[in-house]
């Protein structure tokens, strides 16, 4: 499996034609504790950098942004009724939504750990 991040601080896990979305640890730091988050319909096709949800803390609200385009296939419908593990594990528990892809080959151009280490330490 391959995890990229995006300048959105999304991170995306591919593996096959499924990848697993949710928001970086830098993220949710900036964010802070989050309370909500609204999440995509299963089902629903979207583009690239396209609004997929959002996420809201105690201190603001944010965008959610496709990394890659493609069908939404799953939630994370625990995160509906207690968004706490977006707080404590947003890596893990806390992923978002799962999208199959209609183009692999945009996961390519996203960034890498070291790349997005990099980025996010200067944001």
């Amino acid at each position: 499996m391959t995890t990229k991040f995006t300048e959105d601080h999304e991170w995306i896990t591919v593996d096959g034609d499924i990848a697993t979305v949710g928001i970086t640890v830098h993220a949710q730091d900036a964010l802070g504790d989050v309370v909500f988050v609204d999440l995509p319909e299963v089902g629903q096709t979207i583009a690239q950098k396209d609004i997929a949800g959002v996420v809201e803390s105690v201190k603001a609200a944010a965008d959610v942004y496709m990394p890659v385009s493609g069908e939404i296939v799953e939630v994370n419908e625990d995160l509906r009724n207690d968004p706490s593990p977006a707080n404590s594990d947003p890596l893990g528990a806390g992923w978002f939504f799962k999208v199959r892809l209609s183009d692999p080959a945009q996961v390519d151009a996203l960034l890498d750990e070291t790349a997005y280490n990099a980025f996010s330490a200067n944001a």
